[in-house]
């Protein structure tokens, strides 16, 4: 009786073995990363309070609010700018009432000397013709803004409403735009809390053909009283559509002890230049005090 032989065939298949990830971060990106942090800033109130906790020289990304206009977010631009702080205005195209108004954005832009633009299509009912964020960026770049960079959103975790295969082409579409019009471009992801989740998203949106930069959106230090309170100011509206996105986001960043900024950053510093992570997006919540305080903490562990 012969004893039975695995052909070369028949050999039994490895595992496919994934890269390791959760490994000791590279320390010097971690702290490149951090210095030169983008921070993101609400149209609220405590706003004033909270630019004075602004680094010199630190770039300010100003959202674009659906209880608010366009305008309102430029004339925030305005008075950072007159701060000294660069500044990088959202434009989510739901609120563009028409092509008109996308005159009046570009005038604007120009005349504020703004060289970054961050373009999204928003959670507001459409004001005008435009749906997302393609058939904005399309018509406004047809103006030949006077501007250097544009970026875009991209969604590691998924969007709940939008197909995966349709942000895919979304984001080649908005890219192939930005290159045609000769300017740099950078995507910047939506809150995801699994390093690993967003390394295999890049592996497969590189594999895909999307060359953009990426820059991490990160959460900062948030006191969860705090965010609580800001959702509730956003409108209870909006702050539904929010929660309905983002679900585990939030949850995970209203758990006692559930959140650190340095464990997402950490991990995929190790790999920053592989997938080309090049910035970290950072959603302060306009807790811009404890934000920096973290930052500056982070800054000292990473020279030890």
């Amino acid at each position: 009786m012969t004893s039975a032989v695995n052909t070369p065939s028949e050999a039994p298949r490895e595992p496919k073995r994934r890269r390791p990830i959760l490994a000791r971060g590279d320390r010097d990106v971690h702290r490149r990363l951090l210095e030169g942090m983008t921070f993101e800033l609400i149209p609220l109130k405590n706003l004033e309070d909270q630019i004075r906790f602004i680094p010199a020289g630190a770039t300010v990304s100003m959202t674009c609010s659906p209880a608010k206009t366009i305008e309102d977010t430029l004339d925030l631009c305005e008075r950072l700018g007159n701060y000294g702080l660069p500044t990088i205005p959202h434009l989510a195209a739901r609120m563009v009432e028409g092509e008109a108004h996308v005159d009046q954005i570009v005038h604007r832009i120009a005349g504020l000397g703004i060289r970054k633009v961050f373009v999204i299509g928003g959670d507001a009912e459409p004001h005008g013709p435009f749906t997302d964020a393609a058939g904005f960026l399309r018509s406004f770049l047809n103006r030949k803004p006077d501007i250097d960079v544009v970026g875009i959103g991209s969604y590691p975790d998924g969007h709940g409403a939008i197909p995966e295969e349709t942000l895919v082409a979304a984001l080649l579409e908005k890219q192939t735009l930005i290159a045609e019009a000769g300017l740099e471009g950078y995507m910047s992801t939506q809150m995801c809390f699994d390093p690993r989740r967003i390394a295999d998203w890049l592996e497969e949106r590189r594999g895909a053909g999307v060359t953009l930069p990426c820059h991490l959106g990160v959460p900062g230090a948030v006191d969860r009283t705090r965010l609580l309170t800001i959702s509730l100011r956003l409108g209870i509206g909006h702050s539904a559509r929010y929660l309905k996105k983002n679900h585990t986001s939030v949850i995970r960043l209203l758990s006692p002890g559930g959140y650190n900024p340095n464990k997402l950053i950490a991990p995929l510093s190790k790999r920053a230049t592989e997938l080309d992570i090049t910035g970290i997006h950072c959603f302060t919540f306009n807790a811009v005090d404890t934000t920096e305080d973290w930052r500056q903490k982070s800054l000292k562990g990473l020279l030890r």
